[in-house]
């Protein structure tokens, strides 16, 4: 059993930065592909990017590129996404999600296994 759990969302002003971690349990993190997904109001959820089990990979959503970075640390076992340039559309529910199919960097919710419990992130105009 993998469990997964979300840190460090707010609030915060337009162009400002954030930085979300989730912090795992479970012997086999190391192994796994991380996704961060995001969920807005009356929206569905959606990818916000995925990094390897090495982090020697990572893939972004158009519309995070180059704003927001996601990295690993397997020794803590913690996946971290940094979030700048932060814009009002960026407001959402964030979840990490972890891909145990050992096939690379899953984009869809079906790709991810264990999910956490998300972590809301507002930012203001």
């Amino acid at each position: 059993q993998v469990q997964l759990v979300e840190s460090g969302g707010g609030l915060v002003q337009a162009g400002g930065s954030l930085r979300l971690s989730c912090a795992t349990s479970g012997r086999t993190f190391s192994t796994y592909a991380m996704g961060w997904f995001r969920q807005a109001t009356g929206k569905e959820r959606e990818f916000v990017g995925g990094i390897s089990w090495s982090g020697g990979s990572t893939l972004y959503a158009d519309s995070v590129k180059g704003r927001f970075t996601i990295s690993r640390d397997n020794a803590k076992k913690t996946v971290y996404l940094q979030m700048n340039s932060l814009k009002p559309k960026d407001t959402a529910v964030y979840y990490c999600a972890a891909d145990i199919r050992q096939l690379g960097i899953g984009i869809r919710e079906c790709d991810y296994y264990y999910w956490g419990q998300g972590t809301q992130v507002t930012v203001s105009s």
